[in-house]
């Protein structure tokens, strides 16, 4: 127990959330400053209509332990909020052939060989070869010689085709937010070993049947006030000063032990700058560039559903703008309400939201090969600065920072991850371990 450490914890995303959540249960005096109205960050829930939505349609998946354990940890049950469900990648609007592939419940690794033998729309030709693929990644312990785009790993191991378009590819989106041309082979390696080369409970997709804030914003709050914590929302702090009276660190008036900084990147770049021993720090922060997510939801009569709760589209010219679609309905929210999800720039992000949501209404019918009912309303939230642009050998911060008694946490200092609630919650996770860790 740390019952006299007192510790700020400035931005209450999910990274600052989980290092609030670790220092409250080891007993740290915590105090957590946001400068939103709401805890939560990128991945928050908002109102839309009559509805209580999500800013972003948020994927988890089997492998990300630490988010799971935490959300059990405020009081977060995963099996009640969460909807398992079996990686399952369908794409029916794909010519000349719908694709399918599905991983059955077996043991890994039979699990990812028999899923793929069985997929449909794929030669067998390219299954042989994605087999050999992941086999190369596994031998080499899913570390590369060196770093490169996902493009060019796919196109080294003759990754073409079906796979690549409807696997390799819509994976590298989902989970680092960037396009395979210019995505981190290595990180996206990363992925796989967490994933399809985990267990087989590993590659199951966790779809959430709540909205965000029930998941762990809200009962990570509320544990950290249970514990003896406080919560200050709508508080933005500005400056980070040294204290050296009491050998500490000072946020306004106020002298605390450590602090760890949980902003994204851009707004702790502008923090760190003002120190000279984290200038170069901020400086290297302030080159990252960005991605944008963008969502639409469409509202259809209630009786409008998709045969899976998550369907890939992909266009007959291949000029779509659709990426994944969700129904909403299945997964415990509104029935009839459709959350298209677009990752990383693109074409969609030109479109005003009235044009992209009608593009989307067409390329959807095109996908269900039948006419659908005009949308009773649309809503389009775009996220400019969602992710970090996950590139080959991008310099990541370690989560101690060259400043006494200052530490970072964001998905951005998860090294080995990419912008994800995983890679959020884990910094958070190690920032509070490494202060618990010096304290005497």
């Amino acid at each position: 127990m740390q019952p006299h450490l007192r510790v700020a914890v400035v931005g209450a995303g999910w990274a600052g959330l989980a290092a609030g959540v670790e220092l409250a249960a080891a007993g740290a005096a915590v105090t957590l400053f946001e400068a939103a109205r709401q805890p939560g960050g990128r991945a928050r829930s908002v109102a839309v209509r009559e509805y209580v939505l999500d800013n972003g349609q948020h994927i988890l998946i089997g492998a990300y332990r630490d988010t799971l354990r935490l959300m059990r940890l405020v009081g977060a049950d995963p099996e009640r909020l969460l909807r398992r469900l079996p990686l399952e990648l369908a794409f029916p609007g794909a010519r000349p052939r719908p694709f399918r592939l599905r991983l059955p419940r077996l043991p890994a690794p039979l699990h990812l060989a028999v899923g793929l033998l069985a997929a449909s729309g794929v030669p067998l030709a390219e299954k042989l070869g994605a087999a050999r693929f992941m086999r190369h990644l596994q031998t080499s312990d899913y570390r590369l010689p060196a770093d490169c785009t996902v493009g060019e790993l796919l196109d080294r191991h003759a990754q073409h085709g079906a796979l690549r378009r409807h696997m390799w590819e819509p994976l590298c989106l989902a989970a680092l937010n960037t396009a395979p041309r210019d995505a981190s082979a290595q990180i996206f390696a990363n992925v796989l070993r967490d994933s399809l080369g985990g267990g087989r409970a590993d590659t199951d997709l966790l779809l959430p049947a709540a909205d965000l804030d029930r998941l762990f914003p809200l009962p990570a709050v509320e544990f950290i006030r249970r514990h003896g914590g406080e919560i200050r929302l709508s508080t933005r702090v500005e400056q980070i000063d040294d204290d050296l009276s009491n050998d500490g660190l000072r946020i306004a008036d106020e002298t605390f032990d450590r602090i760890v900084l949980a902003t994204a990147p851009q707004h702790a770049a502008a923090l760190l700058a003002g120190h000279p021993a984290t200038a170069a720090l901020g400086a290297q922060l302030a080159t990252y560039a960005y991605e944008p997510i963008g969502t639409v939801y469409l509202a259809y009569p209630p009786e409008t559903s998709l045969p899976f709760p998550m369907l890939g589209l992909d266009a007959a010219d291949g000029k779509g703008l659709g990426q994944w679609v969700f129904d909403r309905g299945a997964l415990g929210g509104p029935r009839g309400v459709l959350g298209f999800v677009l990752s990383a720039h693109g074409a969609w992000d030109e479109r005003d939201s009235a044009a992209l949501a009608a593009e989307l209404h067409v390329e959807l019918e095109d996908a269900l090969r039948r006419k659908l009912p005009p949308p009773l309303w649309q809503q389009t939230i775009r996220e400019r600065r969602a992710t970090f642009s996950c590139r080959p050998s991008l310099p990541r911060p370690a989560p101690r920072s060259p400043r006494d008694g200052l530490w970072i946490a964001g998905d951005y200092a998860c090294a080995d991850y990419p912008a994800t609630i995983e890679g959020a919650v884990r910094s958070g996770i190690a920032a509070a371990r490494g202060i618990l860790s010096e304290t005497p």
